[in-house]
């Protein structure tokens, strides 16, 4: 069954353009891999996921490697051109099929009710309108597929929570492809109708000072099942 759109062939190819970032993105997130743990986050991000998988924002691809072979078939949306030529790149060594398209959150270019699971990994503090890509997460899902997150979450003391608000509203969303650093993922899927089934925080890199970028947030939520018909139990 064709999981994408009829139409995504028309989706715009650059819904988001921030071209220095990605470059710079590009570098430093293949450093992390090895140096901030990021290797071994992906891995527990996406352990156990089987079926058919929509990654949204994918990026350069780092997940790639990381999806355990009980998968079917990865729809990795990204909407920035770079990135999603490195993803392209990345999708050809990868051990399982995926398929890189262009799209934003806020629009996904699939079928409604097509994926067993979403995968948002460092996404939603970057995506223009929250509730909206939230919306689209849940459209594509069956009825009780999983979301697996792995984002920057809420953590630190006062002045660590503070220094987060100020950058976000002065020079890092500039300076960072629109990433915001105070937004909380768990509130959001739980405003957005998903059960959050776990969540634990996450300090990258795991030992040394904390940055205002340091604390995430890894787990899974759930798109709730409806419910059955009248007097069934």
């Amino acid at each position: 069954m064709p999981l994408r759109s009829p139409g995504s062939g028309r989706t715009a190819h650059d819904a988001v353009r921030h071209p220095l970032f990605a470059r710079r993105y590009a570098r430093f997130s293949t450093v992390a891999e090895t140096r901030l743990g990021l290797a071994g986050v992906r891995e527990r991000l996406l352990a156990g996921l089987t079926g058919r998988i929509v990654e949204i924002g994918a990026g350069g691809g780092l997940n790639f490697a990381h999806y355990p072979g009980t998968v079917a078939e990865v729809v990795a949306i990204e909407p920035e051109r770079l990135l999603r030529h490195k993803a392209r790149e990345a999708a050809l060594r990868a051990e399982v099929p995926v398929d890189v398209v262009p799209g934003c959150a806020e629009a996904l270019p699939v079928k409604s009710e097509a994926f067993d699971a979403a995968v948002l990994s460092l996404v939603l503090c970057s995506v223009r309108d929250v509730p909206r890509a939230l919306g689209e997460v849940r459209r594509v899902l069956r009825p009780g597929g999983e979301v697996r997150f792995f984002e920057h979450g809420v953590g630190g003391g006062p002045a660590m929570r503070l220094t987060r608000r100020v950058l976000d509203r002065t020079v890092w969303p500039a300076l960072n492809g629109g990433c915001h650093l105070s937004r909380d993922p768990v509130a959001a899927l739980r405003a957005a109708g998903f059960e959050v089934r776990c969540c634990r925080p996450v300090r990258i890199p795991a030992s040394g000072p904390a940055l205002p970028h340091s604390y995430c947030a890894l787990g899974s939520a759930r798109r709730p099942a409806p419910d059955g018909p009248p007097g069934a139990h």
